[in-house]
C-alpha cells in the first residue's frame, strides 16, 4: 500500500482513538456502539457479497469463469466469517448486529440486479469498490485493532483484475456495448452512494463518529472531501474498464 500524502489523506496522523488499540478505545460507550454497528454493515456486505457471487455464477459463459466466481464467492464467505467472529469476541451478537443493515443491502441490491454477465462484473467492481473505498475511509478513524480487521476484509478478492480483463475484451469484440455499460456504472455509483449515506444516516453512533460526536471523527468538510475521493477513484476505476465516468 502507497504512504498516503500528509496533506491530503487523514491517514497521515493517527491521533486520538485512530492510536489506541481497542482495549482502549472500548472503553468509549459510542465509540464501542459505532464499531459494532460498523462490523454489522459489513458482515452483511460480506454475505450479501458471497450470494451474489454465487447467483451471478450462473450466469458466466464457461465453466472456467463459474469456477472463478465461486473462488470469489468462498473468499467474500471467509471475509464475513472473520467479521462474525470478532463480533462475537467483543460480545456482540452478529445477527442482532447485522440486522439493522440488512433490508438497505437488500433493496440496494434489488434495484441493481444486473440483466447479464457483463452488467454483473461491472456491479461487482463499481459498487463493491464504492463501498470499500467508504469503509477504508472509515478505518482510518478506528483503533488499531479493528482497523486492521477491517482493512483486512476489503482486500481484493480478485475480481477487479477479473472484471477489467473480460470488460474490456467485451468491449473490444462490440465497441457498442462500452455505452450501455457506461451507463449502468452510472446508475451503480449513484445508487452506491445513496446507499452508504442511508447507512450512516439511519445509525446515531456510526454517523456521530463520522461528523465529529467521536474523537477524531470527520467534520462536515471531511466528509465532503470523502466523497470526493471516493468519486475520483471511480472514474479511474472506469477508465480501466475502458468506460467513460
Amino acid at each position: 500500500m502507497e504512504t498516503p500524502d500528509e496533506t491530503t489523506d487523514p491517514a497521515s496522523k493517527l491521533t486520538g482513538i485512530a492510536a489506541q488499540d481497542w482495549a482502549q478505545a472500548s472503553a468509549d460507550p459510542q465509540y464501542r456502539a459505532a464499531v459494532v454497528d460498523l462490523l454489522g454493515a459489513l458482515a452483511y456486505g460480506e454475505l450479501a457479497a458471497f450470494e451474489r457471487l454465487a447467483e451471478d455464477a450462473k450466469l458466466a459463459p464457461t465453466l472456467e469463469d463459474k469456477a472463478e466466481l465461486a473462488k470469489m464467492a468462498s473468499a467474500e464467505f471467509h471475509h464475513f466469517e472473520q467479521l462474525r467472529d470478532r463480533l462475537t469476541a467483543i460480545d456482540s451478537s452478529p445477527t442482532e448486529a447485522m440486522e439493522p443493515f440488512a433490508a438497505a443491502l437488500d433493496e440496494f441490491h434489488r434495484q441493481t440486479a444486473p440483466s447479464d454477465w457483463l452488467e454483473g462484473l461491472v456491479k461487482a467492481y463499481v459498487g463493491d469498490s464504492i463501498a470499500s473505498d467508504f469503509y477504508r475511509e472509515v478505518a482510518v478513524r478506528l483503533d488499531s485493532d479493528t482497523r486492521k480487521l477491517v482493512l483486512r476484509v476489503l482486500d481484493d478478492t480478485g475480481h477487479a483484475s477479473f472484471a477489467v480483463e473480460k470488460v474490456r475484451a467485451a468491449i473490444e469484440a462490440e465497441p457498442r456495448v462500452g455505452g450501455r455499460l457506461a451507463l449502468w456504472a452510472r446508475r451503480l455509483m449513484g445508487e452506491a452512494l445513496s446507499q452508504a449515506q442511508r447507512v450512516v444516516a439511519d445509525r446515531d453512533a456510526l454517523s456521530t463518529m463520522l461528523v465529529g460526536g467521536v474523537a477524531d471523527g470527520f467534520d462536515l468538510a471531511e466528509v465532503g472531501k470523502m466523497f470526493s475521493r471516493i468519486t475520483e477513484a471511480h472514474t479511474k476505476r472506469m477508465a480501466a474498464l475502458g468506460l467513460a465516468a
